[in-house]
């Protein structure tokens, strides 16, 4: 009888310690289970988030892409140019001011501002300062046919230097613009007519920011 006690009890504890290590596994592979979930879900978190970033980043330079393409060729150049030299953060265009004929009285051969000229860049100035402090400027020279392709080219930095010269009396900043000359090659009008000569005698303020 003792003996058979004994059988009997060795086979509970038996029975008992399989059943508690059949209980831990079952725990061990739920818990694994619940970690390997949560890791899944974690990684997949972060692969959606990368995707969410390239796919926002691809949606920028799209809009980038379609605003430049947008622009006239003197200005799209003129903002390759400012992101070329570092000089903006955002890179955009936000307006420009066109100093022609019919309103800064550019007399050909001339590059000497008229009041009329004067004035509107005083209103320019007063612009910049109340809305755009931190901008960016190229000044285009443009200039009519007339005279050699050499002339014209100077002739277009000098009206443009002269307007850089007038715009930094009024408080702008040197470092915050810059000059180029077109000379004849960027005709707004045909040069055929005078009309058409003195539309194309200007310079052309590109406000980059």
């Amino acid at each position: 009888m003792v003996k058979g006690r004994r059988l009997n009890l060795t086979v509970a504890v038996g029975t008992l310690l399989l059943g508690s290590f059949g209980l831990t596994a079952c725990a061990t592979k739920t818990y694994v289970g619940e970690e390997v979930a949560k890791s899944s879900a974690t990684t997949e978190k972060r692969i959606n988030d990368v995707e969410s970033q390239v796919e926002a980043t691809q949606t920028k330079v799209k809009q980038h892409d379609t605003k430049l393409a947008e622009l006239d060729t003197a200005t799209r150049e003129a903002l390759e140019r400012a992101q070329q030299a570092g000089k903006l953060a955002e890179g955009k265009f936000v307006y420009s001011l066109v100093l022609s004929d019919d309103a800064a009285k550019f007399p050909t051969n001339k590059y000497e501002l008229s009041n009329e000229a004067k004035q509107a860049l005083d209103a320019f100035a007063e612009r910049l300062k109340s809305e755009n402090k931190n901008v960016y400027l190229e000044i285009q020279g443009h200039t009519d046919s007339t005279g050699s392709e050499s002339y014209n080219m100077q002739l277009g930095h000098d009206r443009a230097e002269a307007v850089r010269r007038y715009l930094n009396k009024q408080g702008v900043a040197l470092n915050r613009m810059s000059t180029i000359s077109y000379g004849a090659s960027e005709p707004v009008e045909s040069n055929k007519t005078k009309d058409g000569r003195a539309k194309n005698r200007r310079v052309v303020v590109i406000v980059l920011a």
